[in-house]
């Protein structure tokens, strides 16, 4: 695996508005060497997804190819995320005011000593202050 991936950085990859050379080159670096992500990523993935069709951004069509397009990556799942929820990533949300989704990302580049790719800046932020590398700044 070569890194930790966010749905700010994934879903960005299917958005024109959003998409910067750097994700780009992030989805080049999934697609050839993998990522994980944490339990609730497909959750985040099929939410984001969900306020862009209510949104009329896009349409179910796009979002289902999109999603069959996400399937084909080799993203793996961490099967750990539930296990540190209470405890580290508890933790990790109240030391960088962070949700407790985003601290979930946070926990598992932490963890598995994996840079972070993502395009939240609150996020970021607690990535680089916690001594993780940051795989994805914004553009």
């Amino acid at each position: 695996m070569s890194l930790v991936l966010d749905p700010s950085l994934a879903l960005s990859w299917y958005f024109e508005d959003e998409r910067t050379s750097l994700a780009d080159a992030i989805l080049d670096r999934v697609a050839t060497w993998g990522a994980v992500v944490p339990t609730l990523w497909r959750l985040e993935i099929a939410n984001g997804f969900q306020m862009a069709i209510r949104r009329k951004r896009i349409a179910p069509a796009y979002r289902d190819e999109a999603l069959s397009q996400l399937m084909t990556l080799p993203i793996s799942i961490d099967q750990e995320t539930d296990v540190f929820a209470w405890t580290r990533t508890l933790s990790l949300s109240d030391r960088y005011k962070l949700t407790a989704y985003d601290a979930a990302y946070l926990e598992l580049a932490q963890r598995r000593r994996l840079p972070l790719a993502s395009l939240d800046r609150q996020l970021q932020s607690a990535a680089k202050a916690a001594g993780i590398d940051v795989a994805a700044l914004e553009a």
